[in-house]
């Protein structure tokens, strides 16, 4: 191979790593394998919630409580339902406490309230629920892995106040949660078939949670 063809060679490499990296945006090998955006990376279209809580920002959704008080957990939910699929984003959490609901129902009445699956994560220290699997209301099953199975796994990878990478599978009555490259749940559960998936932010004091690259393939 001649000189000017490595280089070539090595810009078209160069290039395509540079792309993957972008945030909100499909790489090539997740577009080849049926990978669909649900952030535009500009705009929340497709995605309801409280206007005076969530917000698309410097290429992120952004939830915060900051100066508006929650009394109740609340949610940007996609509407549309998704059964069996990979869900991959990246999250940062800047204080308090958040969550990933996916196979969520959408609860009929005021607010925007959702019960169902959560793909969790909270800066609560020793008590911090990244990684762990969570069922938000609904049945009242609360924590399904606990701190023991999730956040062991997941505290020497997560990114503290820094971009971290979830990514969620869901086939049939099988769940596995992976941050970080690193697997921190993964069992079955067969209460929820089907569901929308949301983003939550939490009750109490001021918080912000963001999200981006926001990427999902059926199974």
């Amino acid at each position: 191979m001649t000189r000017a063809l490595l280089r070539v060679v090595l810009g078209l490499l160069v290039g395509a790593l540079s792309t993957a990296a972008q945030p909100n945006q499909l790489s090539d090998a997740e577009r080849d394998e049926g990978f669909a955006l649900l952030f535009d990376g500009e705009s929340l279209n497709g995605w309801n919630g409280d206007p005076n809580l969530w917000s698309a920002s410097d290429g992120a959704i952004v939830g915060s409580s900051d100066g508006h008080a929650v009394d109740t957990n609340t949610y940007l939910i996609f509407e549309r339902p998704f059964a069996d699929f990979v869900l991959r984003l990246e999250v940062r959490l800047r204080n308090g406490n958040s969550g990933i609901q996916f196979r969520s129902t959408h609860v009929d009445g005021p607010g925007w309230i959702v019960h169902g699956y959560q793909a969790d994560l909270s800066d609560a220290g020793a008590r911090s629920a990244w990684g762990n699997f969570y069922e938000e209301k609904g049945r009242g099953r609360g924590m399904m892995a606990t701190p023991d199975e999730g956040w062991k796994r997941a505290k020497s990878v997560v990114l503290s106040k820094d971009w971290n990478r979830y990514e969620i599978r869901a086939k049939g009555d099988r769940i596995r949660l992976t941050l970080n490259g690193k697997v921190t749940f993964e069992g079955t559960d067969d209460q929820s078939k089907s569901g929308v998936i949301a983003v939550q932010l939490h009750s109490g004091p001021g918080m912000q949670v963001e999200c981006r690259s926001i990427r999902i393939k059926p199974l």
